[in-house]
């Protein structure tokens, strides 16, 4: 995947650090993966994507951009230490290119910041949550493909018991003063989320 392969030497480059062909290889499998329907090689584009034209924004743009990668590096449905898992696989990745302890902590810490449990600490951490959550503020047509996309991971779950869970995850969204804490993309996104949630959670 060429535009896979551009991405991931530049964004190495950005931290001076060596890219492993191997670990894209690995990694985009991961991606690959058939439990997967959202937390995709999808999703991870469109992440990439919207990265290459907010870098700007970033104060340590290798690290985001390594963080975005990294991110949905392990994804089990229903598991509760998937980015804890995959702030691990990064970190060795990180060590055996020798990026420094201190790089190999903030990325661990923009990793873990899209779990969403809390509010995000530095700029850095709100441009990555931001876009991670910029799904949320797509065109009507692509959200409605990413709440089918979530319901095929979640397919163990019964029927009803999802309804209410997602609900409420979505109403949790909605509830939030603002969902995009970064102010160009709060200006390109918030609208439009605010429309996709009020019409998936309902009255």
């Amino acid at each position: 995947m060429p535009a896979f392969e551009q991405r991931w030497l530049a964004h190495w480059a950005m931290l001076g650090l060596p890219a492993d062909p191997a670990l894209l290889e690995r990694l985009l499998a991961s991606y690959a993966e058939p439990a997967r329907h959202y937390h995709t090689l999808q999703h991870l584009d469109e992440c990439l994507d919207l990265f290459e034209r907010v870098a700007h924004l970033a104060a340590q743009p290798g690290e985001a951009a390594l963080a975005l990668w990294f991110h949905d590096a392990v994804y089990v449905p229903l598991a509760k230490d998937n980015e804890a898992r995959s702030a691990d696989w990064a970190g060795e990745a990180l060590r055996a290119a020798s990026a420094s302890a201190t790089v190999i902590e903030r990325i661990a810490a923009l990793i873990m910041a899209t779990a969403h449990h809390e509010a995000p600490a530095g700029s850095d951490a709100r441009l990555v949550i931001d876009i991670d959550l910029a799904i949320l503020g797509s065109a009507p047509v692509r959200f409605a493909e990413y709440e089918q996309q979530i319901r095929s991971e979640y397919a163990a779950v019964p029927a009803d018991l999802y309804a209410e869970k997602r609900r409420e995850v979505l109403a949790g969204f909605l509830a939030r003063p603002v969902i995009y804490a970064t102010p160009e993309l709060h200006a390109r996104l918030e609208e439009q989320a605010r429309m996709n949630l009020r019409r998936a959670v309902g009255p």
